[in-house]
């Protein structure tokens, strides 16, 4: 699992320069196996990084912590029976909080449900900081901590301690759950309340750790900023002058005054400014007009943006200042890795070490520390090492320009080295707002791809990265302007000579899973077969089953989204039109599914049933939004595999 090699950049290079090699195809598992990292992060001292690393079997994420000089042992931390870590953060230099997780199918990687652990890198005094634990009968459990916590802050001044914020569960405090920021000691956890907000909040801190900009949102669901102009100032409204509309991602220079964050005034992609916070006025450092800015690069263990990343179409890096030191070591670590992208993740407190991850379209991932004093950087671990970069096929990420004249993303992945008119699967993303498909690692595609076919995804509007506009060009168009975006980018591969009109399916998961449906329906000249999986597949379903439903600001969320016209409703519905669709259809389900329950494979099958149509089906238990079990993922594609054989050939 672990390897640690002191390798110079030219070593490097000459294990990244394989030539393709197309053999036999790839068994199924090894798309269907977890990564081995989940989670990675260096301590302060630049001595060890921790790691979360799941079993052999997926039942259990324990936390590794690796001296990066080689001395002494692994220490190989649990935190209960069968429980998953998450989002290991270092305290101080032989401190760790985790976040106690919960796996998330479709993503294949734990996520926090807000209870939050401390430990020594020793494992020997381990201390709960929130959580709710039950009384055991004998004896009462210490924490009653009903909600939802996460670390928000480190204080470095304080060793050992952060703020944590702390949101009170809906069902306990009501949907105007307040949020408390508590300073917390992790190795005691005693905890202090410094700041609260009477309704769900977020904030973000000045260096001393005061909040300084505050975001709530309003009966609407709308943004609602306050800030503080000073660290003693009381909370104000944030001027239109810093932003207009949405303020985020911000961080502070050392005078406590002058900040860097993502501002959008009208909803537009978000750009880069620098803000003097007293005077409320600010100067735009990077931005596009057709893509947000999607990740920010820091500057060393506490130092201020020095770049930013473009991910909704080709990726690309922009610095704020070229000639900068980091702007610049960053750009070496490009060159020394060619074909892929840099992360930095973290840096020792004296920014000699820096811990990073390079990845790309055919690389699931490794990650590394560079030890700038030597030269040299170190291997720690490849994510999933059986996974054979010159062996995957490579995104081709286009343009063009929808019906209406819409400028719209996407990306087209075949073998390397295929020419002509390819059997074509067109693979919409899930959300549908919010998420987005971008250049990097997908297992769908790169599993898809080695079975000879080549992969569709449109970035149709709604999708995320682009700013919040150009989502709500979505709203109530499910069965509509979204169908045309995809069926657009359909078009512009087989124009392209990129796709056999005869030989086209469609796939895909969640809302993807209904436009796998939906577009057939609307398009049916254009599909030979169609797999949905944990699809919506009747929007009536939607408004009264699954978990959305369940809050007030899930159902405004539905209402805005969806619209609640029976008759429209019905007719964007691919359950209520089964009649129209005249291709073989394979529906993939999980009975634990809470997003998207069984009412909706149900209602589909149901009407094919009643139509007289047989479909194909995996119904598989213990599994919910997506599967997880490596088994059940492997089984997935065999089944996907034998059906896209039938009806697509090979």
């Amino acid at each position: 699992m672990y390897v640690s090699n002191g390798l110079k950049w030219v070593a490097l290079l000459c294990g990244l320069l394989v030539m393709p090699a197309w053999g036999q195809a790839i068994p199924v598992e090894s798309f269907a196996k977890h990564g081995e990292i989940s989670g990675i992060a260096m301590s302060p001292s630049g001595k060890h990084v921790a790691m979360a690393v799941p079993t052999a079997d997926g039942l259990e994420t324990q936390l590794q912590v690796v001296p990066l000089d080689g001395s002494g042992k692994v220490q190989v931390l649990r935190f209960g029976l069968q429980q998953h870590v998450a989002t290991p953060i270092w305290t101080d230099d032989e401190q760790i909080v985790v976040s106690r997780a919960k796996m998330e199918p479709l993503h294949a990687r734990p996520y926090s449900y807000g209870e939050l652990i401390a430990s020594d890198i020793n494992g020997k005094t381990q201390e709960t900081l929130f959580a709710y634990v039950k009384d055991d009968g004998v004896r009462s459990g210490r924490r009653k901590d009903q909600g939802f916590a996460a670390v928000d802050f480190i204080l470095d001044g304080e060793p050992g301690n952060v703020l944590v914020d702390f949101t009170c569960w809906p069902g306990v405090c009501g949907e105007e759950s307040p949020t408390v920021v508590y300073k917390v000691d992790t190795r005691t956890g005693t905890r202090k309340e410094i700041e609260r907000s009477s309704k769900p909040a977020s904030f973000y801190y000045d260096r001393a750790g005061k909040p300084r900009l505050r975001i709530t949102r309003d009966a609407r669901d709308e943004p609602v900023l306050h800030y503080r102009p000073t660290p003693g100032a009381d909370w104000q409204p944030v001027p239109a002058a810093m932003a207009g509309y949405m303020m985020y991602g911000l961080s502070f220079d050392t005078d406590n005054n002058t900040a860097y964050a993502l501002v959008s005034d009208k909803r537009e992609p978000a750009q880069l400014f620098r803000i003097d916070f007293a005077t409320g006025s600010r100067n735009l450092l990077i931005g596009r007009d057709d893509a947000a800015v999607s990740r920010l690069l820091y500057a060393g263990y506490d130092g201020v943006p020095f770049g930013v990343i473009f991910d909704s179409d080709k990726p690309s890096i922009r610095y704020v200042d070229n000639g900068s030191e980091w702007a610049k070591l960053h750009a070496g670590m490009l060159k020394a890795f060619p074909g892929q992208m840099v992360s930095i993740i973290d840096f020792s407190r004296d920014n000699r070490k820096v811990l990073f991850s390079t990845w790309s379209d055919r690389h699931p991932g490794s990650y590394y520390v560079l030890d700038r004093d030597a030269g040299k950087v170190q291997l720690i671990s490849e994510v999933r090492p059986w996974i054979k970069p010159e062996q995957m096929a490579p995104m081709r990420p286009f343009e063009f320009k929808s019906r209406d004249g819409l400028k719209l993303f996407g990306f087209y992945s075949a073998k390397a080295g295929a020419s002509g008119p390819q059997p074509l699967i067109v693979m919409a993303h899930g959300g549908p707002y919010g998420p987005y498909d971008s250049w990097t690692f997908d297992d769908d595609v790169q599993f898809l791809t080695s079975r000879g076919y080549a992969v569709l995804q449109v970035n149709f509007r709604g999708s995320g990265g682009r700013g919040e506009a150009f989502e709500q060009l979505g709203y109530r168009e499910w069965g509509g302007k979204m169908m045309d975006d995809i069926a657009d980018g359909v078009r512009w591969a087989i124009d392209n000579k990129l796709a056999d009109p005869e030989r086209i399916c469609t796939y895909g998961a969640s809302f993807g899973g209904y436009a796998a449906l939906m577009n057939p329906i609307r398009y049916p000249e254009l599909y030979k077969c169609a797999i949905g999986y944990v699809g919506v597949y009747d929007l009536q379903v939607m408004h009264k089953e699954g978990d959305i439903n369940d809050s007030k600001s899930g159902r405004r969320y539905l209402d805005r989204v969806l619209g609640n016209d029976p008759a429209t409703l019905a007719a964007n519905s691919p359950a209520r039109n089964v009649d129209k669709i005249k291709i073989p259809v394979m529906l993939v389900q999980g009975r634990l599914d809470q997003r998207v329950p069984m009412d909706q494979f149900n209602a589909l099958e149901n009407a094919f049933k009643k139509q007289g149509t047989p479909v194909e089906t995996l119904v598989v238990g213990g599994e919910g939004h997506g599967f997880y079990k490596p088994e059940n993922r492997a089984e997935l594609y065999r089944r996907m595999e034998a059906f896209l054989a039938k009806h697509l050939g090979k």
